[in-house]
């Protein structure tokens, strides 16, 4: 329990030993969790460096711009599991009774969980404003930079590597000075003349320009689908200009992840139909996710303060507001599945990550006000 400080009303002073507890776990467990998530996503990105030749500082710089994608899915989920551990300990330790016997009400009790969501609101609303679509552009952009000019990057040994929907890339293998051997390409750029180039050995080369690949040894077929005829050409040396496949990450289309909230809540003239639709209902999304942290954060006090506290535990209560929490999502998921198909369920979503909100308060106003006629009571059981 919080030390008594001069000039410090118990109210406040005990509100903010709430806070702070609430607030402790939650960065806890948000922080667990994220490390886990961007542990579990950054063994692809290793893939690069292992495999791809790629620099540490690029995997580090991708594995940042993952971050805010996760914390954005798992700080309502931390906001939650603070505020039900935090007032299970609080019943348990029997610290609740006495803050109830202090004279806090139920809705007293649910100001600083609300001030803990509140937090966690401005933290995602941040994200849903700026830092996740710069983030997410940014990692788009710098992938379809690797991608486009550093092809060689991309090539792995013993499959076939498709480096846009335009060109094939087959090697058998690659040695440390990152020459290759059985060297394969299918160049269908030009439908009415498909390319395929077989070689004994080549190597790639990052020009201003684009990638090239230099190949020894090898040939060239080319089939003319109109003049149904096969030309053959077999060569000493022969380059492979991948430049013309580079376009600057500006005329790329962004996808609704990569847009700011006025490009989804307004999108471009191109966006029409079920483009626009996804775009709307992204936007939409990016203002539920902040709101779904007070609704979360108040399904715990809904379950564990009504009725009788138990100093052994209120487990069943405890299993009671994770399904409870798990349900929401489910339906919230679901109903954004839908808005994907029909505008008119849009609505449906503020009603699904409000609707929370709303009965947990009309729980915690209804029980205060029969608790606020009797005493709390402290149910002890003897042990057996």
């Amino acid at each position: 329990m919080p030390r008594h400080t001069a000039y410090d009303p118990p109210m406040a002073r005990l509100e903010r030993y709430i806070l702070r507890q609430c607030f402790g776990v939650m960065i806890f467990v948000t922080a667990a969790l994220s490390a886990a998530i961007w542990l579990a996503q950054s063994l692809r990105l290793i893939d690069l460096i292992v495999n791809r030749g790629l620099s540490i500082e690029v995997f580090l710089y991708l594995a940042a711009l993952i971050l805010p994608r996760f914390l954005d899915i798992v700080l309502p989920i931390g906001a939650f599991i603070a505020v039900l551990f935090t007032f299970n300990r609080l019943i348990t330790e029997s610290e609740l009774v006495v803050m109830r016997s202090a004279g806090l009400s139920h809705l007293s009790l649910a100001r600083p969980v609300m001030m803990l969501a509140g937090i966690a609101f401005v933290i995602l609303m941040s994200l849903s404003v700026y830092f996740l679509p710069a983030s997410n552009r940014a990692f788009k952009d710098l992938q379809f930079e690797i991608r486009n000019r550093l092809v060689s990057s991309l090539v792995q040994e013993g499959t076939f590597t498709t480096i846009s929907d335009k060109i094939t890339i087959y090697v058998r293998s690659r040695n440390d000075r990152g020459e290759v051997t059985g060297l394969l390409i299918h160049d269908s750029r030009n439908p009415q003349r498909q390319v395929t180039i077989v070689a004994e050995r080549g190597a790639f080369v990052d020009s201003p320009t684009g990638s090239r690949i230099v190949m020894r040894n090898g040939n060239r077929q080319q089939f003319d689908t109109e003049t149904h005829k096969l030309s053959l050409l077999s060569f000493d040396s022969y380059t492979l200009d991948l430049g013309t496949l580079h376009d600057a990450p500006v005329v790329r289309f962004r996808e609704a992840q990569e847009r700011f909230l006025d490009e989804l809540f307004f999108p471009p003239p191109d966006a029409k139909g079920s483009l626009r639709l996804g775009f709307l209902v992204e936007g939409h999304q990016r203002i539920l996710v902040p709101l779904s942290a007070f609704s979360l954060a108040l399904i715990p006090l809904a379950c564990l303060l009504p009725g009788e506290l138990n100093r052994r535990g209120q487990l069943k209560r405890v299993l009671f507001a994770i399904a409870l929490a798990f349900l929401f999502e489910l339906v919230d998921l679901g109903v954004s599945d839908i808005a994907t198909r029909s505008a008119a369920a849009i609505p449906l979503m503020y009603v699904a990550t409000l609707l929370p909100l709303c009965l947990g308060f009309a729980i915690l106003m209804q029980r205060g006000i029969k608790t606020g006629l009797r005493r709390p009571t402290l149910a002890i059981r003897p042990a057996h």
